[in-house]
């Protein structure tokens, strides 16, 4: 059984609970940071002395953080050949687009963009940086509409572990309140991931506690 120690609205919780759904994982889910506390209580801080979230304890093994190494290790413990191949030389293009997202998508949407426009208050919103930080998400979106042009998922024509890592940023994306350019190959893309039952349950999930007016 796993254990989840991290809140439904954070979307580093979210690329994990999806991972756990696409591999059909037993798992119990504590609700942790923000507004639920728990992060910086002795018994957390003992298995992770960062702070954050999400903590992952697997049976009786060791506690991990980081989420990308906690994705990697779901991923090689259970995940199956299409999915992390245990090949290196196969496995090798999956890592290096789930690390493309992770530092390409992730940190470039997160702060620059869905936190300045949902978790700023409306009056303190720099809109020229909002529309620069857009401009240079859009880059990136291009090199994955460009990716997308050769199959189905980023590195082939099955759903792999850089999916999720850049997949999940995607519903927040096409769901805040911006001026998207037309990416005709990622609208499909995200469309597919959106009848996912697993992406529906963790990924399609409320932000409404993290927004403010």
């Amino acid at each position: 059984m796993l254990t989840v120690w991290g809140r439904k609205s954070s979307s580093n919780v979210q690329a994990l609970m999806w991972c756990i759904g696409e591999l059909r994982l037993d798992y119990r889910r504590i609700d942790a940071g923000f507004k639920y506390g728990v992060i910086d209580t002795p018994e957390f801080l003992a298995m992770n002395p960062n702070g954050t979230v999400p903590v992952l304890l697997d049976g009786d093994g060791e506690p991990l953080w980081e989420t990308g190494a906690i994705l990697r290790y779901l991923a090689a413990q259970y995940g199956g050949d299409t999915f992390w191949p245990k090949d290196a030389r196969r496995r090798a293009p999956v890592d290096k687009w789930a690390e493309w997202a992770k530092i390409n998508i992730s940190l470039n949407f997160n702060g620059p963009v869905f936190g300045r426009l949902v978790r700023t208050a409306s009056a303190l919103r720099d809109e020229k940086a909002i529309a620069a930080a857009l401009a240079t998400l859009g880059e990136k979106l291009d090199i994955a509409e460009t990716q997308l042009g050769k199959h189905s998922f980023l590195v082939g024509d099955d759903l792999t572990l850089a999916d999720v890592q850049f997949g999940h940023m995607l519903y927040r994306y096409f769901d805040i309140d911006i001026q998207r350019q037309g990416r005709p190959r990622l609208e499909r893309y995200y469309q597919n991931l959106t009848e996912r039952p697993a992406f529906q349950e963790h990924v399609m999930v409320s932000y409404e506690e993290l927004r403010v007016l």
